[in-house]
């Protein structure tokens, strides 16, 4: 984990849901995480950066033209590649190779919409992800519960490579080390 935007996190939710020392386990309400901005953030952050799905295919059922005037015949395979878009600097402007939570929230500190044409983590168009909302919910829920009782390492040394696939994953596994924190 980032230990700078670890620190954001935990300022963010002792000052957006007012914690008070508690040594008994601490679970968020759907409610609470919604306060989480800069939560939120962080995790499209994340999802931009390393889709779980990097790469899908698409084929038109009949003749089409893409905006950039290529023609395709029927049932030709388009490869989409969301890992590549994330770090598309024509997409995301110079620092797109940069883990930026600041990214994904307005000027007034709300959140930040994008469309789902730059973050394409749920699909876009008419076959986004019915399940977006929900799945945020409880990313947000669970992730302010575990950021909240613990810190979280990378083992020292650990390669993070991801692996060519269409389903993202670590190509050596993700080694962390988790210490309670005292809250």
């Amino acid at each position: 984990m980032n230990p700078l935007t670890e620190t954001k996190i935990l300022e963010e939710m002792e000052s957006e849901l007012r914690l008070k020392e508690d040594k008994n386990w601490r679970f968020f309400s759907v409610e609470e995480s919604r306060k989480l901005h800069y939560l939120h953030g962080a995790l499209c952050e994340s999802l931009r950066l390393f889709p779980p799905v990097a790469m899908e295919h698409k084929a038109p059922i009949e003749p089409d033209t893409l905006p950039s005037g290529n023609y395709l015949k029927p049932n030709t395979k388009v490869i989409v590649s969301f890992y590549s878009t994330g770090r598309m600097e024509l997409v995301w402007g110079k620092d797109c190779l940069d883990f930026k939570p600041e990214r994904w929230i307005s000027p007034g500190g709300g959140l930040k919409h994008e469309p789902s044409y730059k973050f394409p983590a749920f699909n876009a168009g008419p076959r986004t992800c019915l399940g977006k909302e929900m799945a945020f919910a409880q990313i947000k829920m669970v992730a302010a519960a575990i950021i909240y009782h613990y810190n979280i390492q990378l083992v020292e040394g650990h390669p993070v490579t991801p692996s060519d696939s269409i389903i993202l994953q670590a190509k050596h596994g993700l080694k962390v080390k988790l210490s309670g924190r005292n809250v």
